[in-house]
């Protein structure tokens, strides 16, 4: 028997418009793309201490099982966006599902460094399309109110993925050094699952009805859009903001300040992706009373606010407090901006402009913690949290200027 063909675009979904997507099972099956993508860096971390011994290897070169593994990105991101455009959204996830299962499968085999390394980069090259091409499905399934409602649950689940994976991996871990690194493994039974009951829209305006030039033509002139432009700018402050400030240094800042420990930082960090969760789920009610634009644009006003408050914290709870609005924040802005560029998108470019926007989230995850590295050599922990807050405030003022209407 043969996976069931992808339905008529214009059939969307069973949801009535403004209704919960949540009786939706195909939604749930993205829902699970989105919860096995996000966990293969911060589910394995745990295991880096022993691996130092098991390859006799440096801490500084451990950074490369990060490393390998986000780079590929970079360039995989927007080619499987392409991809998805031209080829179909789940011509694209399916295989990418199956290679990144595969390749995280194998690195819990490898009992060579280098071998690790070669397997990650294979890994990651699969990876960094997987949630950009769930939320692609979820805007070509959806509209209005009901887009961002199930925009908005995607964010809980990534949540919730991105809060469990590091217990799951210290657990794992515990037993053995090579066993976090099988979690993978999941997207396997979610890729067959995704093969066989998945009704992907198709894209009737498709790219793949028009010549390549002119595709790509399409794009540009899409990423040429002051809005889409800005939104994709914005983005990238807010993942730098969250790669280099909240989640490198706010550890720094309890151990520093109050002697925590690293449990209670990690409780700090939990309370911001609990908060984000629970205010993602309600970004598609809040929507229609309040634009996109102008949640994104709130939600760095608000994260200006936590990073300022941080450093001037009386004790952790202090700090826990402070990242409770933090999270709240991520959980407006990261559903606002999907769904807008969602929007902003045509179905025949929904697919690059998405999976472009898991390119900008890469990229913060590098020049992140680079940048403000450099604000704490020269002027220490406090500086880092004050020069954060100072590019949340440069971030509000430029959505109020490009993501305002043309």
């Amino acid at each position: 028997m043969a996976p069931p063909d992808s339905e008529s675009a214009s059939d969307r979904s069973a949801v009535s418009p403004g209704g919960s997507p949540l009786a939706d099972l195909d939604l749930w099956l993205l829902f699970a793309v989105t919860v096995v993508g996000v966990g293969n860096v911060s589910g394995v971390s745990p295991a880096f201490p022993q691996m130092v011994e098991v390859f006799g290897i440096s801490r500084a070169q451990i950074g490369w099982v990060v490393t390998a593994y986000s780079l590929p990105g970079l360039l995989s991101a927007p080619l499987a966006g392409i991809g998805a455009d031209r080829l179909g959204r789940k011509r694209v996830l399916v295989p990418a599902l199956f290679v990144f299962g595969l390749a995280g499968g194998a690195c819990a085999l490898a009992r060579s460094f280098p071998v690790l390394l070669g397997l990650r980069a294979v890994q990651g090259v699969a990876a960094a399309p997987l949630v950009g091409l769930a939320v692609t499905i979820i805007g070509d399934r959806y509209d209005g109110m009901t887009r961002a409602t199930a925009v908005g649950y995607n964010a809980t689940a990534l949540n919730v993925g991105t809060a469990a994976y590091p217990a799951l991996g210290g657990l794992l871990a515990a037993i053995a050094w090579y066993l976090p690194f099988a979690l993978p493994l999941l997207a396997l039974p979610v890729g067959a699952a995704v093969a066989w009951t998945l009704e992907a829209p198709t894209v009737e305006t498709g790219a793949n009805a028009e010549g390549f030039g002119r595709y790509l033509r399409r794009v540009g002139r899409r990423l040429r859009d002051r809005r889409v432009f800005g939104l994709l700018a914005v983005n990238f402050g807010i993942f730098v903001l969250i790669f280099g400030a909240f989640l490198t240094y706010v550890p720094e800042l309890l151990a520093a300040r109050f002697e925590a420990t690293s449990v209670a930082a990690g409780v700090v960090l939990a309370a911001a992706s609990v908060s984000s969760a629970l205010v993602a789920t309600q970004v598609g009610r809040l929507t229609t009373w309040i634009p996109p634009a102008r949640l994104i644009q709130a939600s760095l006003v608000m994260d200006g606010a936590a990073l300022a408050l941080m450093p001037l914290a009386p004790d952790p709870w202090g700090v826990a407090g402070a990242a409770l609005l933090y999270g709240g924040a991520q959980g407006l802005n990261q559903p606002a901006l999907q769904t807008r560029l969602t929007e902003l998108s045509s179905e025949a470019s929904r697919g690059v402009l998405l999976s472009l926007n898991g390119t900008i989230l890469r990229l913060g995850q590098a020049v992140g913690p680079l940048v403000l590295g450099l604000v704490l050599t020269a002027g220490g922990i406090q500086m880092v949290f004050y020069a954060a807050a100072a590019i949340a405030a440069l971030g509000a003022v430029g959505a109020v200027l490009l993501l305002a209407p043309a």
